[in-house]
């Protein structure tokens, strides 16, 4: 199955999964339409018919939470270390400009943790996380931000050509008895 955030649902969040299944398991006991239950427990109706479908073969055993699919390759602990480490920049760890790239980072876990992680995975370990793909903002390193907000206040206004108003014999398309 595939979730939100690229998997590995906490545990209330599989508890609360696996209620909801044995909500839908007590449904299908009482007979209830496909359609009924989908609605009321805010699911799609192929989800109710697949948990019935497990319901008829296995029993309400069957609709039970089995556990995380798989545990993740980097633990917790790991991942705290990793963050120490990027916060550090790239620069420390040998690369030549100040951008985290996928495959940078898919570095840093190889050397540091002994980890072969595809920059797929690394990318769903990253945003599981929190963080986020981001663009640097370009700017002239001689940028005098205090002389941009002057100008921007105090010439801009002035440059900015007003705007036209539509009046009565102006050409446009919206004038009144106009068709």
């Amino acid at each position: 199955m595939r979730y939100a955030q690229g998997g590995f649902l906490t545990a209330e969040r599989r508890a609360f999964r696996e209620q909801v299944r044995l909500e839908a398991a007590g449904r299908f006991e009482a007979g209830d339409k496909t359609v009924a239950i989908a609605r009321d427990l805010r699911v799609s109706e192929r989800s109710v018919e697949r948990w019935r479908r497990t319901w008829r073969e296995g029993g309400i055993e069957a609709l039970r939470s089995t556990g995380p699919a798989s545990e993740p390759k980097v633990s917790a602990a790991q991942f705290a270390e990793l963050e120490e480490e990027l916060g550090r920049g790239p620069v420390v760890h040998g690369f030549e400009d100040q951008r985290w790239t996928l495959a940078r980072v898919q570095t840093v876990i190889a050397r540091r943790f002994r980890i072969r992680l595809s920059v797929t995975t690394v990318w769903r370990l990253l945003k599981r996380h929190g963080w986020s793909w981001q663009t640097p903002a370009r700017r002239a390193p001689e940028r005098d931000e205090h002389a941009v907000e002057l100008w921007k206040q105090e010439v801009w206004p002035r440059v900015k050509a007003p705007r036209r108003r539509s009046e009565p014999g102006s050409s446009s398309r919206t004038r009144p008895g106009s068709r």
